[in-house]
């Protein structure tokens, strides 16, 4: 006698739903990634800067004990930053120089744009003229110009000297004698009040 035949629900006769699937594979692929993020974060990390080179992206000076006629060096990222406290007559010189005359027409300064032109007005702080900011590391060959201390030598313009090869700069921090290419480079700043700046 044959046996009766036997019915098979059919979403029960096959294990592999189209649906089922997806989600293991969506699952297992949401794990494999965060696996993979676990394993490569500390090596991305580590790319990053530390505290100490964080903490020199930007310096804030007090310039409110300068008195006129002064200069002080304070560093950034490295660099010699040149402030000096402007004489009304230093000013009334740089604002005289004809653009002309410079062996370098292009302002330098990171604050304005790139062809924006070597005006005394484009070289010293925007609304504070008597204040001028400037990397102090000649153009020529990496050198720092003397002018800074008192009694030092500042060249024929009053400015700065770079005793290496002779470079000369102005009270705007222009070159106007020697092989440097370039004038003195401003950094990117604020004055965050009347009597802090922000550099950086």
């Amino acid at each position: 006698m044959a046996n009766p035949p036997v019915f098979v629900d059919p979403s029960l006769a096959h294990d592999d739903d189209p649906s089922r699937r997806d989600v293991i594979l969506i699952a297992a692929g949401a794990f494999a990634a965060i696996g993979g993020a676990a394993v490569l974060w500390p090596l991305l990390d580590q790319m990053n800067p530390d505290a100490s080179t964080l903490s020199l992206a930007t310096t804030e000076v007090d310039v409110s004990p300068i008195e006129e006629g002064q200069a002080i060096t304070v560093m950034w990222r490295g660099k010699p930053i040149f402030i000096r406290h402007r004489t009304a007559k230093e000013i009334e010189e740089a604002k005289a120089a004809e653009i002309d005359d410079l062996i370098d027409p292009l302002a330098r300064n990171a604050n304005l744009p790139d062809d924006a032109p070597a005006t005394d007005e484009n070289r010293a702080a925007s609304e504070h003229e008597k204040w001028l900011v400037m990397i102090g590391i000649c153009t020529h060959l990496g050198c720092i110009p003397q002018g800074q201390a008192p009694g030092q030598y500042k060249g024929e313009y009053g400015g700065w000297f770079c005793p290496c090869h002779g470079s000369q700069y102005d009270t705007a921090g222009r070159v106007r004698i020697g092989p440097a290419p370039e004038n003195l480079y401003i950094p990117p700043y604020i004055f965050a009040s009347d009597t802090k700046i922000t550099i950086g």
